[in-house]
């Protein structure tokens, strides 16, 4: 793997299995620097570089399903903008299925998919079968092919009832779904889902899982998958990157990530009544609050054996897990790095917080 500038011991690269040759998509060292203006008085401008994307460097093979997580401002849709053409990087190189994004925009369109959480492609006045209709002529999709893709996706995306509504009157988690049936309609070879199951409710995240599962076995569709949600990376990635201030901070398994960070998931036990604190080691009460405990364990331990063990030995009422803020298992891998560095913390290119070597 190229070296992404960072991590200067390399402890948070692993799995050097995930890098192949015959890569799908391709960076190399790449930059996005964006040049910020404001006023500072009544005739005064500063002017200050702001750099989003930093010397990243990473492959990902045809097929793989890759998560690509970081706190809010980390560098993840400049990057995946950048990957479709929007943006065009400041250095570095480049490439999806050999092509250059942002010198052949038009060229790529037709081999990638694109879904923002938080922004629509569909047209919001239009009832959701025009928005696909629109799509069929723009991408020149085969009628045959498309009638396929467009049948495909509305029975495993529950889309039936939803297709003559008109897409403003969709709920977030319709919407959603809607969206991604439309970034599919041209077989696209490579999807990048940014935030795919923001705000939705747990049955609509479990739909847009599964059905982004089948899409990667049956159809072999390479996915980048940018979240907050590390439930959407536990269930459907192999492999995760963490990107923080631009850069790459780990590639590897999730599993990997957890014991990188050190971090804990908790289990939150509401009894039948209240009881002295619950005994499940490796597990420990970090809180009581009457019949309801909180237990904390580490996030590279299956739930399942402990949920058993407490089931069979205490009266539940309910019980829930949550996952470790991915924020807080980025500060403890900075944490860490500090340590392996001897304390040099400090900021670069305009970055606070930046571990330097």
């Amino acid at each position: 793997m190229a070296d992404n500038g960072f991590v200067a011991d390399k402890a948070f690269v692993t799995d050097k299995a995930f890098v192949t040759d015959g890569a799908f998509i391709e960076l190399d060292r790449v930059e996005k620097v964006f040049d910020v203006r404001r006023k500072t008085g009544f005739l005064r401008r500063e002017r200050r570089e702001v750099r989003a994307v930093d010397s990243l460097s990473f492959t990902v093979a045809r097929g793989e399903m890759v998560g690509y997580i970081g706190p809010n401002g980390a560098g993840k849709s400049t990057t995946i903008k950048m990957l479709t053409g929007i943006l065009t990087p400041s250095g570095g190189r480049l490439r999806v299925a050999g092509i250059d994004p942002s010198r052949e925009r038009t060229r790529l369109a037709r081999r990638i998919g694109v879904v923002f959480g938080q922004r629509t492609t569909l047209w919001w006045d239009l009832p959701l079968i025009d928005s696909y209709a629109l799509m069929h002529r723009m991408y020149r999709i085969p009628d045959a092919r498309y009638r396929e893709n467009l049948d495909r996706c509305v029975e495993l995306l529950e889309l039936g009832e939803l297709l003559d509504v008109p897409v403003r009157q969709l709920s977030l988690g319709q919407r959603m779904r809607g969206d991604i049936a439309a970034a599919l309609l041209h077989d696209p070879e490579v999807l990048y889902l940014d935030e795919p199951t923001i705000g939705l409710d747990v049955i609509s995240k479990a739909k847009v899982r599964e059905f982004l599962k089948d899409l990667n076995t049956e159809q072999g569709t390479t996915v980048l998958l940018t979240t907050h949600d590390l439930q959407d990376i536990e269930q459907l990635c192999r492999r995760v990157m963490v990107i923080d201030h631009g850069r790459l901070m780990y590639d590897g398994p999730l599993t990997g990530l957890h014991e990188v960070g050190e971090s804990e998931r908790t289990l939150v036990v509401d009894l039948e009544r209240e009881l002295p604190p619950i005994e499940a080691a490796p597990a420990r009460v970090v809180r009581v609050e009457g019949p309801r405990q909180w237990l904390a364990f580490p996030a590279s331990e299956s739930a399942a054996p402990l949920v058993a063990r407490i089931a069979s030995a205490y009266p539940l009422v309910d019980l829930s897990v949550r996952e470790p803020d991915i924020e807080a298992v980025i500060a403890q891998m900075y944490a860490q790095q500090a340590e392996r560095v001897g304390g040099r913390v400090g900021g670069e290119a305009g970055e606070p917080g930046a571990v330097v070597s």
